[in-house]
């Protein structure tokens, strides 16, 4: 394991899988070691990491030592041990001086670049972030997006009870989540921006749960499925048309 002989905190997450339950590995360690100047900082660290992943599961390796740490360093330290670590598969955040690497795996790019932003937020100004992480959810998004096939799921008229047609497609993404194992799976509901805002975000949250109750009773793990309902706020096509406002009332399936 590398260690660096100044202010140097070396995290390495050898997790289950990113999107998973964390805490449901227990075998499962994450390492914390290197060097840091007091033992403040050690302590920190260490209840911040059994409050993320579990005091199982957190290994103590790091040392105090006298090193020169930038100013607030356990602070910024510590800010930079945030929730959004818990989505990283085999990953390791090395925090040198003012120098910041996270590496590891995640599920898609736009949680690679949340985790790297929320770690340069947390780490302000003066500090440097390497974003080493690997996307290795675009194949599998991939199986989902052509499962689907640019098709739109149909409901009965403004309700959340599936048409036929719209059950036939989801047995078909019941295949295609079959080969995704584990993964995560969110299910999102979109509508056209016909009558009021609120009423559309909730009708599109419910569509979205009586998607993921047919995938559940089609023998799809409810623990690998979520839901999230935008209503009319993201759009694919133009809601003056109603060939628009018809690719818009759609559902959408993202891996996590």
């Amino acid at each position: 394991m590398r260690l660096h002989p100044l202010n140097c905190l070396l995290l390495v997450a050898l997790l289950a899988g990113a999107g998973t339950d964390l805490r449901a590995s227990p075998a499962k360690p994450v390492i914390a070691s290197g060097t840091v100047p007091d033992e403040a900082t050690r302590a920190a660290v260490l209840q911040r990491l059994r409050t993320l992943y579990g005091a199982a599961r957190v290994v103590d390796r790091i040392e105090v030592g006298s090193v020169i740490a930038p100013p607030n360093w356990s602070d910024r330290v510590v800010g930079m041990l945030g929730e959004d670590l818990q989505r990283v598969s085999a990953g390791e955040l090395e925090i040198n001086g003012n120098a910041v690497r996270i590496s590891g795996q995640v599920g898609n790019e736009a949680v690679r670049q949340q985790i790297a932003g929320g770690i340069a937020t947390a780490a302000g100004p003066g500090y440097l972030v390497r974003n080493a992480l690997s996307d290795t959810g675009q194949d599998e998004q991939a199986v989902l997006d052509e499962a689907l096939a640019d098709r739109i799921i149909e409901f009965q008229s403004g309700s959340a009870t599936l048409a036929p047609a719209g059950q036939a497609i989801l047995d078909e993404m019941v295949l295609a989540m079959a080969q995704l194992g584990d993964r995560q799976v969110q299910v999102v509901g979109h509508t056209d921006d016909v009558g009021s805002r609120a009423a559309n975000i909730a009708l599109s949250m419910q569509r979205a749960i009586a998607v993921k109750a047919y995938l559940e009773q089609q023998g799809v793990d409810a623990d690998n499925l979520s839901v999230q309902g935008f209503g009319p706020d993201r759009p694919v096509a133009d809601n003056a048309t109603d060939q628009g406002r018809a690719r818009n009332r759609r559902i959408e399936f993202r891996v996590l």
